[in-house]
């Protein structure tokens, strides 16, 4: 009996070293990576995205990427939204970040790129998995002081002011980058009376100022609005450089009569730089923004506004408690329905603006009361490229670049007004231009760089050569430079009467931007007064409601002055936080 025991006991051990042997070369077999750190490479929108992805046999534990010729504050919420789902599902069935299209296609194939050389099925990671997201939680009820609806330049400056006077705030953003429209804002932010503009001797003045900006918006314009945006522009600027902004050079845009406005000095987009500045400020002080969070009305008790009712991006849906609320979602140039529904007129343009400017937070407004103003009145920028809609700066022109049209000739003075030069544009032979440049713009301007770069410019190293890229006859493109020089030499422009005649074009090497006006800027919103308390059809203040920024009406009239986008959401956000905080 007992040898017979000990016969069961050792088969039944060879089995189990069998099973468990087996079981482990079934294990082995079926390991998803070869376990290490792998690199992968890719292009993006700027350059060069690298993503290094580590994996032990069965799991991604993680991805550290590298994109340095991305916009931050795009390309890198675009890597953050993207790193994290692949994190969480352990797959490659990611969609695309809306608004950094480019960037996002650029880290997906260098993380693939990573994985294929970690030994990874990529067609089958591609597919999904089964692996469910860790916190499948609902979002709970948030209570708070004030709740800012939108994440652009507007609403980061309105927390900050609310932030610093200790409120406790939550930013709700719908897209899943923060900056909005700001992310795009490429000439700079007008001023007066600053710093700057003394250290460099300019003569400019408030008053000025206002009225460049009347003028230009055809005296439609609120006058305490833009009293309010004028006289608080220079303190603006020194609160953003107090963070790190750096908008030290002064240049010139069009409709203003003195140089004011304020960019990088290297002549970078200053969008980027502000989103930054302000994120790094709002990371600083510890204010909550919820991405891909949209907030879908307004909670109103005895006609107060008390919270806002959202959604999160699995569709659950949520309320903020919050003693006072802040409208900055941005206007509605994205929105070619309500856009047609202004103005008819510019069905089928296309839009400089980012995917999330629908027009939500006048939506939101409307159902509790509140006023528009100027709605129907919305810009179109003359520079923007004809098949992406992407935006070349005014900066450009204020440095001293020229417009000529197909048939090789100048049509207008260049820092006219936006209105009117889109016009003078869309008069042309297909209502195409080309903006000339050359090598000492470009020394001077860090924008011009990047289009060159990107691939949106035509280059050349000599007028001859330019002409015939662009098929236009020679000789009669170098008879508009001749006339052009001549003009700066003797000051004076005989046939458009441009001032600032600052540049020459005497030399190359050239560069030609194909140019067409699009749907840029949405002067009118929602009505409100000089603390931007948001008002009814009464002219009453709606109690808790503030909004600052595109989505208001009646700073900027019927045409708004290049750099005083910038300056409005930094100006009126400011307000907002303070106001909320009082």
């Amino acid at each position: 009996m007992r040898n017979k025991l000990k016969i069961f006991r050792f088969f039944t051990v060879l089995l189990l070293m069998v099973v468990f042997s087996t079981g482990c070369a079934q294990s082995e077999s079926e390991a998803m990576f070869e376990p290490g750190t792998y690199e992968g490479e890719a292009e993006g929108f700027g350059g060069p995205i690298t993503a290094h992805v580590t994996v032990t046999e069965n799991e991604i534990t993680d991805i550290e990427t590298e994109m340095p010729d991305e916009t931050p504050s795009i390309g890198g919420g675009a890597a953050e939204e993207i790193t994290s789902h692949v994190l969480e599902s352990q797959n490659l069935d990611v969609e695309v970040v809306s608004g950094a299209t480019s960037s996002s296609e650029g880290l997906i194939a260098a993380i693939t790129a990573a994985l294929e050389k970690a030994g990874a099925d990529v067609e089958s990671l591609k597919a999904g998995s089964d692996k469910e997201a860790e916190d499948n939680n609902l979002q709970e009820e948030i209570d708070v002081d004030v709740a800012v609806i939108g994440a652009g330049g507007a609403g980061m400056a309105a927390a900050i002011e609310a932030a610093e006077n200790g409120k406790s705030v939550v930013i709700l953003e719908k897209m899943p980058i923060v900056g909005g429209n700001t992310n795009f804002a490429t000439g700079g932010m007008n001023a007066s009376e600053t710093t700057y503009q003394n250290e460099e001797g300019i003569e400019d003045s408030n008053e000025t100022f206002y009225e460049d900006t009347l003028e230009g918006g055809h005296d439609l314009n609120d006058p305490e609005l833009l009293q309010t945006l004028v006289e608080n522009s220079a303190d603006a600027v020194d609160w953003l450089n107090d963070m790190g902004a750096e908008l030290t050079r002064v240049s010139l845009s069009g409709g203003a009569t003195n140089p004011r406005i304020h960019t990088p000095a290297d002549g970078s987009p200053v969008g980027p730089i502000i989103v930054k500045t302000l994120s790094d400020k709002l990371d600083e002080l510890d204010v909550e923004i919820m991405l891909n969070t949209e907030a879908i009305g307004l909670v109103q008790e005895s006609n107060k506004v008390v919270g806002v009712e959202a959604k999160d991006s699995k569709d659950n849906t949520f309320t903020v408690n919050a003693e006072s609320v802040i409208l900055t979602t941005g206007g509605f140039g994205a929105n070619s329905e309500m856009v047609e529904e202004y103005r008819p007129d510019l069905e089928g343009f296309s839009t400089t603006n980012h995917a999330g400017a629908t027009g939500d937070g006048i939506s939101m407004a409307l159902e509790v009361g509140a006023a528009l103003t100027d709605i129907e009145e919305i810009q179109i920028h003359p520079t923007t490229d004809p098949e992406s809609g992407y935006l070349f700066t005014e900066g450009l022109r204020g440095d001293g670049a020229i417009l000529i049209n197909t048939d090789g000739q100048r049509f207008t003075d260049e820092l006219e007004t936006r209105d009117v030069v889109s016009k003078n544009i869309l008069d042309q032979p297909n209502g195409i231009a080309y903006l000339i440049t050359n090598d000492d713009i470009r020394n001077d301007n860090a924008s011009l760089d990047g289009y060159i770069e990107n691939g949106y410019a035509v280059s050349a190293d000599s007028i001859k050569e330019l002409a015939e890229k662009l098929e236009i006859d020679p000789e009669t493109l170098s008879d508009t430079l001749d006339k052009y020089q001549e003009a700066i030499e003797s000051g004076n422009d005989e046939e458009f009467n441009r001032q600032h005649l600052d540049t020459s074009l005497e030399n190359g090497a050239y560069y030609a931007l194909q140019v067409t006006p699009g749907i840029h800027h949405t002067m009118g919103g929602v009505t409100i007064d000089t603390q931007t308390h948001v008002l009814d059809e009464n002219g009453e203040i709606i109690e808790g409601l503030f909004a600052a920024g595109e989505l208001t009406g009646g700073i900027h009239g019927a045409n708004r002055i290049g750099g005083n986008a910038v300056t409005d959401i930094i100006v009126f956000g400011r307000i907002a936080g303070q106001n909320v905080s009082k």
